[in-house]
């Protein structure tokens, strides 16, 4: 080693080299042995005491990943999982039709209905990634990465050759992370809670599609932030003004007290891909953004 290298050397051995090479003796290689080194021992790491240390892990693993691939804005895209893409959902009808159970068959109808927002949102991710392309910094889709509108906002990504995230978490019943995630921005989480903090950290936007409770809890919880102060305000948009008045109640809110009328304009409404990305777009001057990059690469 030359001098010059042996100065810039690492000062002590990287971790996972000493517990690659470390060879337990045989006396000590049973379940009962405290030997193994405390980060391999899953065990140990599992233990409820351990709690703070795991939550920690999920806070820096995504945060350093993200870092390394240069992600530094993303629009957050929340919605059903339950939400069918268009050829699904005709499918499901078809199907029902043929049975000839009544029921079903409206349940499939309703399916289809709602279908028509995978699409909204495919597209939409579609033109955040082609539009944001030619800013100093691209603006990454992140969806909570199982199927669904969710699916959907990962796929238009994609289907554009961009990079998007999916923060997938762990659930009594499998939630499989969708196809079109990008494999290094593919993450797994145990605690809603630091989920919930990654979603927001980096977010320029979050466009919430027709869902049900995780939806809802994802919209007040960011709704909430901003009414208190405790985050940046940022564009909310929901699409579907006709689902979310039904489902909300907003101007009895107000009426009741409940909430200042201010805070009605923490949200807007939208109803297509091109009017949610126009909005964006002109809150943070976008467009003149993308032009000017444009003429700088053609000069």
């Amino acid at each position: 080693m030359s001098k010059k290298s042996s100065l810039t050397a690492p000062n002590f051995t990287p971790a996972g080299e000493e517990a690659a090479a470390l060879k337990t003796p045989p006396r000590y290689d049973g379940p009962e042995s405290s030997y193994q080194l405390a980060f391999t021992d899953n065990e140990f790491l599992l233990r409820p005491e351990l709690r703070p240390v795991r939550m920690q892990l999920e806070l820096l693993k995504p945060e350093l990943v993200q870092q390394e691939q240069g992600i530094e804005h993303t629009i957050v895209i929340f919605g059903s999982a339950r939400i069918p893409a268009p050829e699904d959902a005709r499918e499901h009808l078809a199907q029902a039709k043929a049975a000839g159970h009544a029921q079903a068959v409206a349940q499939a109808e309703q399916r289809l209905a709602m279908s028509r927002y995978y699409d909204e949102a495919r597209r939409f991710a579609a033109i955040v990634t082609e539009r944001s392309r030619a800013l100093a910094t691209p603006i990454v889709v992140c969806t909570g990465g199982g199927p669904g509108i969710m699916e959907a906002g990962n796929r238009g990504a994609f289907e554009q050759g961009g990079k998007s995230l999916g923060l997938n978490i762990v659930l009594p019943h499998e939630q499989a992370p969708n196809p079109y995630i990008t494999p290094e921005l593919c993450f797994q989480f145990h605690y809603f809670a630091l989920r919930k903090m990654h979603f927001l950290m980096r977010s320029v936007a979050l466009v919430c599609f027709p869902g049900g409770f995780g939806t809802l809890d994802e919209l007040f919880e960011t709704m909430t932030l901003m009414q208190t102060g405790k985050c940046r305000r940022r564009p909310i948009l929901l699409f579907g003004r006709e689902f979310w008045t039904k489902l909300i109640n907003f101007d009895w809110l107000v009426e009741t007290g409940m909430i200042s009328p201010e805070d009605v304009h923490l949200f807007r409404f939208v109803e297509s891909a091109e009017e949610a990305w126009q909005i964006l777009a002109t809150d943070y001057g976008l467009e003149a953004e993308t032009a000017e990059g444009q003429h700088a690469e053609d000069m």
